[in-house]
This record gives structure tokens, C-alpha cells and sequence, in this order.
């Protein structure tokens, strides 16, 4: 079963004092964590659900909120059928949030503390073959040969996409002044509103300067500000465009999966890995908070990892 983010179980008016904390969580996660609009609805709407449970149990205060009530509340969903992996973000949403509580002093303990996670498996997101990397790019630049503005576009977008491995999201929010082009680097605002200077290859340089020499000025609009990367009437490109070019040119390569953008960064995180780059570097590229995420985003190939075995150990 596939659950949306935040989907609350229930509805219900929640007692004053829970109201109230809430809110103030998610005054916490816009303005002290600097979480996007979506991530604080995902958080908020998670957290709601826990505490419109808490309220059905009699807890109505933050402080009544103990170990029971959220074992209570995990099971309530697993019983209704909740996907494992939705089960596992909400362990995980909730001790996120007691935390807080008793560092903020609404809580005497952290009653999350001791919550364990559902265990469940991995779906890994699919990954091209490097070839098929190669290839999806190609037939972009085919695509572009009459330089046309969207085509040039298009290029630039899938070029960084594979070069920086970063998220839609950070695609689409880069400005015209990110690219630093004597170091051939670019400022991506991350989750967190994190910033992390990425590396760019030649080919991704290229397309970003036909882009912008021969592309962005036959859309620019008066309202298209600095954006980097503009949709056809010349406002910012939003997500939804970047997945439909990269679902339509992906189609034309012979065997591939179909992938979105998130595919394009798993690949480019696949490929740095089999190429030799140590997962830190990679976790930097990334810009993932730890290394763990890192080790379940990214797989490395039973080859590599053979060849690497017999490389270094002594007794292979």
C-alpha cells in the first residue's frame, strides 16, 4: 500500500495543549530547522496523526505522551495496512519530535527514545548503465541539433543532472549567478537550506553555455528574474517539466528503464562509486547529512567490489 507523506489517519479538533505544541513544532521546522513548505506539511502531518491518536488514548497533554501511546500508534497503522517503509518514516518522524519536546522542556523524557523502527525492505531506485547514461544524453543533443531554445535547454538540465547528481528541487531553484565558471564548480541549495559546491564536467559546461548564449535569451521574460533554467513562457522551470523531458528522451534509448530525475542522480552516484570515489565524497556530492544515507542510496557493483577485494587484501 503507498502512503502520501503527512497523510493524516484521522480527523478530529485536538485539545488545547496539543493544538498548541504543534504549532509550535511547526513554527520549529520552518524557522530553526529551514525545512521546504513540503517537508513541514510531511513533518506536521505525521506528527498530527500521532498526537489526534494520543488524544483518542486521553493523553492531552505533550507530557502524557509516553512509550505506549507510540507503539500504540505504530500498531494502530500497521493493523490498517500501512506500507513498512511509511511505518519506518513515522517511527522515525515521532522520535524526531519527542526529542524536541524534552529538549525544548515540554516533556520530562524522551518518550521516543527507546521507539524502535519497522524493519522492512529497501527498494533501491532504478539506475541506468553508464552506456545508457551516455546515450539519454546523446539523443538530447540530437534533439537540440535545430537550436531550438527548449532543446538547448533540455541538454543543459540532463548535463547537470548527471554531472552534479543533485535533486530536481535544487535544479530547478539555481540561479544564473551559481555557476562559478573559472572553477568550474556551482552553488546548489540544498535540503535545509543547506548550500554544497558541486563539481561540473566539460560536456555539462558546454551545454550550460549554449544554453544561456543561444537558449535562455530567446525566453527570457520580464518576470523570469535570475533562474538559470526557464520554462517555455520564461518563468522558472518547475519540477514537473524537468521529470516529463527526462521521461520523453529516456524513451528513445533502447532498453533503459524508465526513470525520473531522481534515477539521473542515483545513476550519477552509482557511476562516481564504480569509478573509484569513496563514499564520503560521494555522500559530499550528494549532500546527504550522513553517511548512512548514503549507503542506502548508492549500491556498487558485485565486479567492482570483487576487484577491489582482490586489490587490497592481502590473503584474496
Amino acid at each position: 500500500m503507498t502512503d502520501t507523506p503527512g497523510e493524516p489517519d484521522g480527523g478530529g479538533e485536538l485539545p488545547a495543549a496539543l493544538a498548541g505544541v504543534l504549532a509550535d513544532y511547526e513554527r520549529h521546522l520552518r524557522s530553526e530547522r529551514g525545512l521546504s513548505p513540503h517537508s513541514v506539511r510531511a513533518y506536521a502531518g505525521d506528527v498530527g496523526s500521532l498526537l489526534e491518536h494520543a488524544a483518542r488514548m486521553r493523553r492531552t497533554t505533550p507530557e502524557s505522551l509516553d512509550l505506549a501511546v507510540l507503539r500504540s500508534w505504530l500498531a494502530r497503522q500497521a493493523s490498517s495496512g500501512r506500507a513498512r517503509s511509511t511505518l519506518a518514516r513515522r517511527a522515525a518522524a515521532a522520535r524526531t519530535f519527542t526529542g524536541w519536546l524534552a529538549r525544548t522542556g515540554r516533556a520530562p523524557t524522551d518518550a521516543g527514545a527507546l521507539l524502535g523502527t519497522p524493519r522492512g525492505g529497501r527498494t533501491l531506485p532504478g539506475v541506468l548503465r553508464q552506456d545508457e547514461a551516455g546515450a539519454l544524453l546523446d539523443v538530447a543533443a540530437v534533439a537540440a541539433d535545430d537550436d531550438s531554445p527548449l532543446g538547448l535547454r533540455d541538454v543543459a538540465m540532463l548535463e547537470v543532472l548527471y554531472a552534479t547528481g543533485c535533486r530536481v528541487g535544487e535544479l530547478c531553484g539555481l540561479e544564473d549567478d551559481d555557476v562559478d565558471w573559472s572553477r568550474r564548480v556551482v552553488r546548489v541549495l540544498g535540503k535545509g537550506a543547506k548550500e554544497r559546491v558541486v563539481p561540473l564536467g566539460v560536456p555539462a559546461v558546454r551545454a550550460l553555455e549554449a544554453w544561456l548564449a543561444r537558449g535562455r535569451p530567446q525566453l527570457r521574460e520580464a518576470n523570469s528574474g535570475s533562474a538559470l533554467f526557464l520554462g517555455a513562457r520564461g518563468k522558472r522551470v518547475d519540477p514537473r517539466t524537468v521529470r516529463r523531458v527526462v521521461h520523453r528522451l529516456l524513451a528513445h534509448v533502447a532498453g533503459a528503464p524508465d526513470l525520473g530525475p531522481h534515477g539521473l542522480r542515483h545513476s550519477a552516484a552509482t557511476h562516481l562509486l564504480e569509478g573509484g570515489a569513496d563514499l564520503r565524497t560521494v555522500q559530499e556530492l550528494l549532500g546527504h547529512a550522513t553517511l548512512a544515507t548514503t549507503q542506502i542510496y548508492t549500491h556498487v557493483s558485485v565486479d567492482r567490489l570483487k576487484a577491489t577485494y582482490d586489490q587490497a587484501h592481502p590473503r584474496a
